[in-house]
């Protein structure tokens, strides 16, 4: 599996990078076998956060990962706060928490630095400086190696840009969602900041669920956008997991395709698309977004 360089620091990740947010807590060994198999076939990153099943998921992630820990880039995330109750979180955005928070995530993950930190969310009424600060104390005491945001809101990611030396952005990003690539992709990379796409499949609408609206288009648009992907797809002999993810992939702002799996099956499909993502030209692009219109983010610019 191609290997490619996370932003601006010296980390590699693979193309495709495990979302380990669906992996079931009460199923431990199910999810210890498929991130081993994960590992066996090239994947590199895995990607967790705090908030996942009350902290539970990064405990399975980190006990699966013992075996290789440090031939991976190992990603959680901080900022929100299970309630005592459990009946819901509270963002958590102060130096003060963030510096307390990653003790809990290191003692989870068993391991003493995670590679990739992130913000789990934020606004514009953050304390950013404040926030920045904690990030960069944490990379200079070591126990992280790079931090980064998890955050799809230009005026939050451009205000990171202007007061940090962020190496990643998790942003949403697949055939039905292109709102990164009006200036977000081109601002990224020229910032040498790597885009983490999630939500690649769009919640499986581009593989074979039942077609129905997504953002601002309609379920109209949306089998539209369908008929496109399996021309294309019967014109490269690939199926339409294929041809999505090689979209996306095909974006040079895009350090890896974070997917998220939940069972040995899907993570077979995925291993099997993976060997046939291709990079898409200008003419592949044009084809599969013939008659499709743009759409643009319009809250927090």
């Amino acid at each position: 599996m191609e290997q490619r360089k996370l932003g601006n620091t010296g980390l590699m990740v693979s193309e495709i990078g495990l979302g380990c947010m669906s992996l079931k807590s009460n199923q431990p060994k199910q999810s210890k076998d498929i991130i081993q198999k994960a590992f066996d076939k090239g994947i590199t990153f895995f990607d967790t956060a705090d908030l996942y099943d009350k902290g539970q998921n990064e405990m399975v992630v980190g006990e699966s990962v013992q075996a290789f820990r440090k031939q991976i880039v190992l990603a959680s995330k901080v900022g929100n706060l299970w309630r005592p109750d459990g009946s819901g979180w509270d963002w958590k955005a102060s130096k003060d928490y963030i510096v307390r928070a990653i003790e809990g995530s290191l003692s989870r993950l068993k391991t003493d630095y995670i590679d990739l930190y992130q913000l789990h969310g934020g606004t514009i009424e953050d304390p950013i400086d404040e926030i920045v600060e904690a990030f960069e104390l944490l990379k200079k005491q070591g126990k992280i190696r790079a931090y980064g945001l998890s955050s799809i809101r230009p005026n939050v990611i451009k205000e990171f840009l202007s007061k940090s030396t962020i190496s990643s952005v998790m942003m949403q990003y697949n055939l039905l969602d292109r709102r990164i690539e009006e200036e977000m992709d081109a601002l990224l990379r020229t910032n040498s900041v790597g885009i983490l796409a999630r939500g690649t499949l769009a919640k499986g609408l581009l593989v074979n669920k039942p077609v129905e609206a997504y953002l601002q288009y309609s379920s109209g648009e949306v089998a539209h956008v369908l008929r496109n992907l399996d021309s294309m797809a019967k014109h490269s002999g690939k199926d339409r997991a294929t041809e999505s993810l090689s979209y996306v992939l095909s974006n040079p702002a895009v350090a890896t395709a974070v997917v998220g799996i939940s069972t040995k099956l899907q993570l077979d499909e995925l291993l099997l698309t993976t060997q046939q993502i291709r990079q898409l030209n200008e003419g592949d692009k044009k084809k599969l977004l013939d008659g499709v219109r743009s759409l643009y983010y319009t809250e927090h610019r």
